[in-house]
């Protein structure tokens, strides 16, 4: 980089801007001008605040349809310029067709930069994301400065000329193609988020399609759309693509010293929704977890529990641990209750009061049927178990068990049955099919296509 290079460039690029203004700064018109603009700027500031005070427009709008709604509340919101450019606008009529030969072109200068920056604020008001409304109001708004100031050229041949840039393998990089690189890449990644956005609204509303199905393609469509876009910038910018296969082997070597975790997340997350092992909705219980799960992103899975808790457990730990699906192909979950009677209750009455019971319970399933059946002849006491089912665990699994018990209770109490000292009561929580024989087979029910 030749800095004398660049300091002549920057010579050259005020001595235009010195140029552009020596005929206004050396005449009576600059202060005349400069007083003329700070009057309609006080005019339109106590014009606007009158109008605030005897409107409210967000009242007045709210029964409007949204686009029109959000576009007058924007023009609201820019009355103060509105009613300046137009007063400016208004006194450099007069002064043109009054007086021979005046000098405006402050106040044309005025005029133009605060109506491109109107213009500008009202149609960025659709981006809702601060950040980027903000980068792309202030970046629209220079450009459209430095034209209205005819420095758009002079600049953007400073930013590109060879004084201020550098060649890497072939690639001439200089401050303009970053910066037009930067602005594009922005633009086209918004687009491209905006489309994704609107195609998994769209195969969500697919009701064939299995939810980790929908997550999948939903997924791939988004990684396309971010792909083609960079690939669109670079191309619309001049790079070509070949010249970026020097960067390769530093990214190999970046993925095998740091980033195999993200990329091993990554690939894990594809893999899951591919095989269709775990989707969105999905009771599991992995590691010390247990949960529904919820959002499937790239990096990792979350899983909500009841507590109101939400752990992001990374993808990669559902290929390499030992993961309990109790929905994977059935909803349904067993429950078993133990409890114990006094010696001098009827076990048989007992049974059929517990199943009578249980099957009094709205969530408890009536096929498979509930089923008792004496465990043991105890020390004091005859010791039952209660298997029951229930088909969405994800409601929670406590409150069936607290309910059944309490049914229990009165169903025993009703037949002159005798609880004996109680012991701890537990719940075992099993995946559906497993020991089906001791409670009836399963019901046959058509499996989702996964």
């Amino acid at each position: 980089m030749d800095f004398g290079s660049y300091q002549d460039a920057l010579g050259d690029l005020f001595g235009a801007i010195q140029q552009g203004l020596r005929s206004e700064l050396t005449t009576v018109w600059l202060p005349l001008q400069l007083g003329l603009i700070a009057i309609a700027g006080g005019v339109a500031l106590a014009a606007t605040s009158t109008l605030h005070r005897h409107s409210d427009v967000v009242a007045a709008t709210a029964t409007w349809p949204p686009m029109l709604r959000a576009f007058t509340r924007g023009l609201a919101r820019h009355c103060t310029g509105i009613v300046f450019v137009l007063l400016l606008a208004i006194t450099r009529a007069v002064l043109r067709a009054e007086v021979e030969q005046p000098h405006t072109y402050l106040l044309l200068v005025t005029i133009n930069l605060m109506t491109a920056w109107l213009v500008i604020n009202v149609l960025t008001s659709v981006i809702h994301n601060q950040f980027l409304n903000r980068v792309v109001t202030i970046a629209s708004w220079t450009i459209a400065a430095l034209s209205i100031l005819r420095l758009l050229e002079p600049v953007t041949a400073s930013l590109d000329s060879n004084a201020v840039s550098l060649s890497v393998g072939g690639l001439r990089i200089s401050p303009l193609l970053v910066i037009k690189t930067t602005a594009l890449l922005l633009v086209t990644l918004w687009i491209a988020n905006i489309l994704a956005n609107f195609v998994d609204r769209r195969v969500k509303d697919f009701d064939d399609l299995t939810p980790s199905i929908q997550v999948l393609i939903s997924k791939l469509i988004r990684i396309a759309l971010i792909t083609l876009a960079v690939v669109i910038v670079l191309n619309s910018v001049g790079i070509d693509l070949s010249v970026l296969a020097l960067f390769s082997g530093a990214v190999g070597l970046g993925l095998g010293f740091g980033l195999q975790k993200i990329v091993s997340n990554l690939v894990s997350g594809i893999i899951l929704l591919a095989d269709k092992s775990i989707k969105p909705g999905d009771i599991i219980s992995v590691g010390d977890h247990f949960g529904r799960v919820g959002n499937m992103g790239a990096r990792y899975t979350s899983v909500d529990t009841r507590d109101g808790r939400e752990y992001l457990i990374p993808n990669e730990d559902f290929i390499t641990q030992r993961v309990a699906n109790w929905t994977y192909s059935s909803d349904y979950v067993r429950l078993e209750v133990k409890f114990n009677t006094t010696y001098d209750s009827d076990p048989r009455k007992v049974i059929e009061t517990a199943i009578a019971a249980a099957l009094g319970v709205e969530r408890v399933a009536r096929k498979p049927a509930p089923a008792c059946m004496v465990s043991a002849f105890g020390a004091a006491a005859l010791e039952f178990e209660l298997w029951f089912w229930i088909n969405n665990p994800s409601a929670g699994v406590n409150n069936v068990k607290s309910d059944v018990l309490l049914s229990l209770w009165d169903a025993l109490d009703a037949q002159g049955a005798k609880l004996a000292k109680p012991g701890p009561a537990r719940v075992i929580y099993e995946m559906a099919g497993e020991q089906a024989g001791a409670s009836g087979p399963l019901p046959k029910t058509k499996k989702d296509e996964r």
